[in-house]
């Protein structure tokens, strides 16, 4: 028998608080080594995972983002909490975007917040503040039009009396599945637009500045 509109909204309610978001105050307070890093992640977004052997991040993964300028380089192989905040940022986005459309979007970030003081006016765990204070109001709408989409799929395949109960069940998830991949289709395909429309630089001013501070230091 189809799942009854509350029993869907009720699964979906009870998913989306699993995969609650990391707040700023679970974050370690002390920098991190490669294997604590991968430990905490795993433990905190361990809801995501679709089957329990999965990785949230391995030490590979890691090293690959800081190869590929999407973390700023360790210190002394210590991560603070802004590499966390950064990690965050990237296992969402990697699911849906390319490594240069990462790098394009997160890297002016990095560059001009990563590595301020908390007394300053913005700094990375006050952009990640900001950003996910709006999850309560957009989990309700998400779950508002899921339960149109759903509403909408239910009422698929009706007319075809030939179908049995379970053929009719099974191609009404499939309607459903095709609403939900287009709306994704879609929202993919307004994210690259916008990246598309950011200029790119090959080095920021802050960044140069940064290096030339760091030289100065050496010297």
């Amino acid at each position: 028998m189809t799942m009854n509109m509350k029993d869907f909204l009720s699964s979906i309610l009870k998913s989306l608080h699993q995969i609650d978001y990391v707040k700023p105050e679970d974050l370690p307070n002390i920098d991190l080594y490669m294997d604590q890093v991968t430990t905490f992640m795993d433990s905190q977004l361990e809801a995501s995972k679709r089957h329990p052997e999965d990785k949230i991040l391995t030490k590979t993964m890691i090293n690959n983002y800081a190869k590929n300028n999407l973390l700023p380089p360790p210190e002394k192989k210590k991560y603070s909490k802004e590499h966390i905040l950064c990690l965050i940022f990237i296992y969402y986005f990697k699911n849906i975007l390319s490594i240069g459309d990462i790098q394009r979007i997160l890297n002016p970030i990095t560059d001009q917040y990563f590595g301020q003081d908390a007394g300053d006016t913005l700094n990375m765990t006050g952009i990640y503040q900001e950003v996910f204070s709006l999850e309560n109001e957009e989990t309700k709408n998400l779950l508002k039009d899921l339960a149109r989409k759903y509403n909408i799929s239910q009422k698929t395949f009706l007319k075809h009396e030939e179908l049995s109960e379970k053929e009719r069940e099974f191609l009404q998830k499939f309607a459903f599945i095709c609403e939900l991949s287009f709306d994704v289709y879609i929202k993919k395909m307004l994210i690259e637009k916008i990246i598309d429309s950011i200029p790119e630089k090959k080095e920021s001013e802050n960044r140069k500045k940064k290096a030339e501070k760091s030289e100065g230091r050496k010297v």
